[in-house]
């Protein structure tokens, strides 16, 4: 595990079904991040404490413009769930 937790978060994942869940945040995060940096850096930018993290590789997806195909490059997202009674400000 890195010591510094500098790209291991990238961005936050913000859809109707991550907003809805309470507690639960999701995250885009670097394509070799574990469960263990991931809740490092989340506990430490934030300053909360992490009760359980999951990782999942989403799938590039295919996109046509006219006759040409491409595809969208995938990610890896992390879900991210927070002790009782914690939040994250992400707006």
């Amino acid at each position: 595990m890195k010591n510094d937790t500098f790209g291991i978060l990238i961005r936050p994942h913000l859809t109707e079904k991550t907003l809805t869940k309470t507690g639960q945040y999701a995250f885009v995060v670097a394509g070799t991040a574990n469960k263990r940096e991931v809740a490092a850096a989340v506990a430490q930018r934030f300053k909360v404490t992490v009760e359980n993290v999951r990782v999942l590789n989403m799938p590039g997806k295919e996109r046509r413009r006219g006759r040409q195909i491409g595809r969208k490059s995938g990610f890896k997202k992390a879900v991210v769930v927070l002790a009782e009674g914690q939040s994250i400000e992400l707006q």
